[in-house]
């Protein structure tokens, strides 16, 4: 009996719904959600001429760097990779057990070290830099002090569990979608001709012709940044929910990137 209604709560917490949608936003998006704060800035800073086919470019290898990675690898094949549902670094080592090679277990270990570097370094650059953009408006503002505060008040909100902190989180987090959405498409109002960075061409002419084209690269990938947790929140979340907000998610940001890039 307890398996029975184990499995209908899951299920029914699976089912693409409002409620499910919001959880989803306020789980598996934040940290991809933020990266628009920052990765502009970075690829400003990587010592390219900045002109209008620098620009295009990089906004070009933004859009295509979430549309291969996050949308083909994570959405439409790694949250296929499930095991009985959950999703994650030792879900995918249960699967490759299977295979019985010793080198599985070095693939698992390298991999836990990068979640674990991932969810240290990520909250620091994503709320410190979320802090910084307060210094237009106060100069002398605390900045480190009040990042150590806010990560030290969520790190201890987390032991309510996942689903009450996704349901507190996501109406915030759809708020700062449909914002980040709405600034961008007044900005490509400014300068339509942005449109032209979905064009996959400006990517390739910016990587080929750029001697910085490594360091291009370093910051576009910071795009991506919390791509992971569509895979590692799948048991939270469930597929359709993480596809259906990723839709929506991915929108907004491409948006956001090219109002920027205008």
């Amino acid at each position: 009996m307890r398996e029975v209604i184990g499995n209908s709560i899951a299920c029914n917490h699976h089912k693409v719904g409002i409620v499910g949608l919001l959880v989803t936003l306020g789980i598996v998006f934040g940290d991809i959600g933020t990266s628009p704060l920052y990765v502009m800035k970075a690829i400003l800073h990587t010592g390219e001429t900045i002109d209008e086919n620098t620009i295009l470019g990089a906004l070009s290898c933004i859009i295509w760097t979430l549309t291969l990675q996050t949308t083909i690898k994570y959405v439409c094949v790694a949250l296929r990779a499930d095991n009985k549902g959950e999703g994650g670094i030792f879900a995918l080592y249960a699967l490759l057990r299977r295979l019985k090679s010793k080198w599985i277990y070095i693939l698992a270990i390298i991999g836990a070290s990068t979640l674990l570097a991932d969810g240290i370094i990520t909250p620091a650059i994503t709320v410190t830099t979320a802090v910084e953009g307060l210094e237009s408006i106060s100069p002398d503002l605390p900045v480190i002090p009040i990042t150590l505060a806010i990560i030290t008040i969520i790190f201890f909100v987390q032991r309510f569990g996942t689903e009450s902190i996704g349901k507190s989180f996501g109406v915030f987090m759809l708020l700062w979608f449909l914002l980040l959405g709405v600034v961008g498409v007044f900005s490509i109002t400014s300068y339509p001709l942005i449109l032209k960075a979905v064009n996959p061409y400006y990517a390739v002419m910016l990587l080929v012709k750029s001697p910085q084209w490594f360091l291009i690269l370093g910051a576009v990938f910071l795009c991506t940044t919390g791509a992971e947790a569509l895979y590692s929140d799948l048991g939270h979340c469930g597929r359709k929910n993480i596809a259906v907000s990723w839709a929506f998610v991915k929108t907004m940001l491409i948006l956001n990137y090219l109002g920027q890039g205008a």
